[in-house]
């Protein structure tokens, strides 16, 4: 018979046994992210008529930075960033191309799919992860192991396909309804993609799922019962001063110079502001629901307990404010984003002030499923803050826009500094709208300086074939050239 000593030391050995043989299964993750998402969801309280039930109940069972902001206001070198945990003034991508893996410095890169495919997981993606014509093809095969439908636009109305869009407005910009089945939708299919997946998913291995929605992004069509639940009155509108661009330096206009995203101007010429932000609204409301057919899945998958969620947007987008549309500037609107943790690690019911970046999902990620940490990533883990909403965080948030164009978002501060060295400054306690630049003020020279040491060092030039909305700044002559044109100060720029 064993002594108890012994009897100790026999049980001992025989868990060290056991363990070796069954290691500790690692948390799944269903990545989810979502295209052109500003504020106006539920959790962050963007809009006051924002109907998001399915995120507002993530954010219950999960934790929200509430302060999150994009790398980069546009789609390419915001969705480069987080794959590869590098900011866009370290790659050199600003533009809506080129493919990351087509610059010679990325091409071997470890992305973040690829780290988990590394490290046991199985992967598979669907609909928009990388920017369009990046998804599922032959060299972004690598990028995951299997890849499901495209997703994107979807159903087109008919007008779109032979001649001017039904609304009259962009091809590329369009809006709002006409009839067909929500079946027909991209983002439907990847919605049923990824419930297909939870259903069917062998259990050898911890998933990495991840699913890329459209909508809201341009062209949001969107059918009558949606955009019923919204007021079609000017209730919608977000608040507006038409002063508001008067305080802002010449440079800010030059980041969406030429672009095809209408001004306000038109959009009330044309009688289509409120048609865009209802369409807007609707399409956010429709893309939760599909987000939340997913998260039904997974809590009949029987994996909710055991799967790690995160819930993510590119960037924000404009519908009024600053007299314009679209994304493309570092204003509030255009960098601030939903990005929402849920599982294991992560507190219920946390709201985060902090500054986040979307940069951060990688390490986040990394330290939540246990596998090893990188050097090589720009970004913080914010595992402290999900696991205690109060934890400290020293840095701020960093959104750049083409070289030389950053913006510091700190608990309470923006901090804009423009290619040619002008600037913006904003209390986002006391003026939430940015109506007041107070860079001027000598009462704020010691915080505006306190955020100028913040701008990144490293600060690369675009990369070689760099393409569309990619604007460059010559200090000698004091030229902004973008795609070919040149605008010399005193040039007028269309308002």
């Amino acid at each position: 018979m064993l002594s108890l000593p012994r009897m100790l030391l026999f049980v001992a050995g025989t868990v060290a046994a056991l363990t070796a043989a069954e290691p500790v299964r690692r948390p799944n993750v269903l990545f989810l992210a979502i295209d052109d998402q500003n504020d106006w969801v539920g959790p962050l309280g963007g809009h006051r008529l924002a109907q998001t039930p399915n995120l507002d109940r993530l954010a219950q069972r999960g934790t929200v930075m509430l302060n999150a902001h994009c790398q980069a206001p546009l789609c390419n070198p915001s969705r480069t960033s987080v794959m590869t945990g590098l900011r866009p003034s370290t790659t050199g991508v600003y533009g809506l191309a080129p493919w990351y893996r087509d610059v010679a410095a990325l091409h071997d890169r470890v992305s973040l799919p690829q780290y988990f495919q590394a490290h046991g997981y199985r992967t598979a993606a669907a609909g928009k992860l990388y920017h369009n014509g990046y998804g599922p093809q032959e060299r972004a095969a690598k990028e995951f192991e299997s890849w499901g439908p495209v997703g994107l636009v979807g159903v087109l109305p008919p007008a779109k396909l032979i001649g001017p869009t039904p609304m009259g407005n962009h091809p590329l910009m369009d809006w709002g309804v006409f009839p067909h089945r929500d079946e027909d939708k991209g983002d439907y299919q990847v919605a049923s993609w990824a419930v297909e997946q939870l259903k069917t998913t062998p259990k050898d291995k911890p998933f990495f799922l991840a699913a890329g929605f459209f909508l809201p992004h341009v062209p949001c069509y969107i059918t009558q019962k949606w955009i019923d639940r919204f007021p079609d009155d000017d209730s919608v509108l977000p608040p507006l001063r038409r002063d508001d661009r008067d305080d802002t330096p010449r440079f800010s206009w030059y980041l969406h110079w030429r672009l095809p995203e209408p001004r306000l101007r038109w959009m009330e010429e044309n009688r289509q502001w409120r048609n865009l932000v209802r369409s807007y609204l609707a399409s956010t409301t429709f893309i939760d629901a599909q987000i939340g057919r997913v998260l039904q899945a997974l809590e009949e998958s029987g994996h909710a307990d055991d799967t790690i969620v995160v819930v993510w947007s590119d960037h924000g987008y404009h519908l009024g404010e600053k007299l314009i549309t679209g994304k493309n500037t570092l204003w509030e609107r255009s960098t601030h984003v939903p990005l929402i943790f849920a599982g294991p690690g992560v507190s219920r019911g946390g709201r985060v002030g902090r500054p986040a970046e979307l940069l951060d999902i990688f390490p986040t990620l990394l330290e939540l499923c246990g596998l090893p940490t990188r050097t090589d990533l720009e970004g913080l883990s914010l595992v402290p803050q999900l696991k205690d909403a109060a934890a400290p965080r020293d840095r701020p948030a960093i959104t750049t826009h083409n070289q030389g164009n950053h913006a510091v978002r700190s608990d309470r501060w923006r901090y804009i500094r423009y290619a040619d060295g002008s600037e913006e400054f904003y209390d986002l306690v006391s003026d939430p709208n940015e109506w007041t630049n107070l860079a001027a003020r000598p009462e704020h020279a010691a915080k505006l300086a306190e955020h100028r040491r913040w701008i990144p060092q490293i600060d690369r030039p675009p990369v070689p074939r760099s393409a569309d909305r990619v604007l460059t700044y010559h200090a000698a002559t004091d030229e902004a050239v973008w795609e070919g044109a040149t605008v010399r100060r005193g040039d007028s720029i269309p308002e």
